[in-house]
């Protein structure tokens, strides 16, 4: 164990020019109906021209690499395994810790938005009393962190995360938040270091992700989530079948091309984001679609990123073994945009997890802080008002 080092983040020129080589050398092919279709067939292609224009054009990455370095960035060794991590000591003067974890295909670059009203409420509008010290890591094989040779999954990062938390920032409790990958380690989080385990005090999640041992649907409710859920994955899994079997067929396809990994990447923004109200860009700038995309970039990662699901089933999947629940203090933010991973009935998720708090959300899909910064932030406090 290690600790805490300060890190900058400093892509060098040359890395910036082979991406942008790459960018400019995309060759384009036909898609189905001269691009009529939209989104129908997967990523549109008007859309793909008009970000790589803008990528060509306008995109400036060491702004972003300014707006990234705003925050204090830190490495530290756990477990033989560089972690990187933002560290923002705010308000709460180094009491009130929460952590955050993000997923796929996001980063730490997802919180951003949320990041000043969670450390400084005072300076935006909020109360001072409301303020945490956060700390947001990014997740084994993602952005900076170390790529170790072999998957690691899910419980195994929890367990990297407590100890962070304890032994490396010296917090011997913490509350944390997640969603997609994110939630998941989280849920490992309350349900295998929690109190007299760890230091994990209480949870908040936007996507819920263990199941409990016993997944026989017990209501008309559960049946006929159950049912939607598995057309959902029909429909849009197949990305999840790909990353968790054959990923490294994956990776070969895509590690040389950034284009390629945009269209990837951005067809899961367009599909999981809530846009009933908003186009994709009215929702996210181009620049944020293209710095969260640039963090896989700069950093090689998209190949490991997608072990990571292949880690998931080493690791034995979804349900929690016999006998064992999330007993931790457990909120839940439903969000109405969440298409493929919808919540289950409450009946279900309390057979896994001790809910303590559940709020159906008003607006808002799968990147929760990315999409409502304003709304993520109102029910995160709102929830560590109760717990803490």
């Amino acid at each position: 164990m290690s600790l805490a080092r300060p890190f900058q983040i400093e892509v060098g020129d040359p890395v910036l020019a082979r991406i942008r080589e790459r960018v400019a050398a995309y060759r384009w092919f036909p898609e189905p109906d001269g691009g009529a279709a939209g989104w129908a067939y997967g990523t549109e292609g008007a859309c793909l021209r008009d970000l790589q224009e803008y990528w060509l054009s306008a995109y400036d990455w060491r702004a972003a690499e300014a707006d990234l370095n705003r925050y204090p960035h830190f490495m530290a060794e756990i477990d033989g395994l560089d972690i990187h991590f933002v560290h923002i000591i705010g308000e709460a003067g180094g009491a009130r810790p929460l952590l955050l974890t993000h997923g796929w295909p996001g980063s730490v670059y997802e919180f951003w938005p949320a990041i000043a009203k969670l450390a400084f409420p005072s300076q935006k509008g909020g109360m001072a009393e409301d303020a945490f010290d956060l700390i947001i890591p990014s997740l084994p094989v993602y952005g900076w962190s170390g790529k170790p040779p072999r998957p690691i999954g899910q419980r195994a990062t929890a367990a990297l995360w407590d100890k962070l938390m304890r032994d490396v920032l010296g917090y011997q409790t913490y509350l944390a938040q997640g969603g997609d990958w994110g939630g998941m380690v989280t849920s490992w989080l309350g349900t295998n270091h929690g109190p007299g385990k760890g230091g994990c005090q209480a949870i908040h999640l936007n996507m819920i992700g263990l199941r409990p041992t016993d997944g026989t649907p017990q209501t008309e409710a559960e049946k006929n989530w159950l049912t939607s859920t598995q057309a959902a994955m029909q429909a849009e899994g197949s990305y999840f079948m790909q990353q968790a079997t054959k990923p490294q067929t994956l990776a070969w396809a895509l590690m040389d091309s950034p284009m390629g990994q945009l269209a990837w990447i951005l067809e899961k923004f367009h599909g999981w984001s809530d846009l009933s109200e908003k186009s994709l860009f009215e929702v996210y700038s181009r620049d944020q679609l293209l710095t969260n995309l640039m963090i896989y970039l700069v950093n090689d990662a998209f190949a490991t990123s997608v072990w990571y699901y292949n880690a998931l089933f080493q690791e034995g999947g979804v349900a929690l073994p016999e006998g064992v629940r999330c007993e931790v203090p457990t909120a839940f933010a439903n969000y109405p945009g969440e298409k493929v991973y919808r919540a289950p009935p409450r009946s279900w998720v309390e057979r896994a997890y001790n809910i303590t708090r559940w709020r159906d959300m008003p607006r808002g899909g799968h990147f929760a802080a990315m999409e409502e910064p304003d709304l993520f932030v109102e029910d995160v406090c709102a929830w560590a008002r109760e717990v803490t």
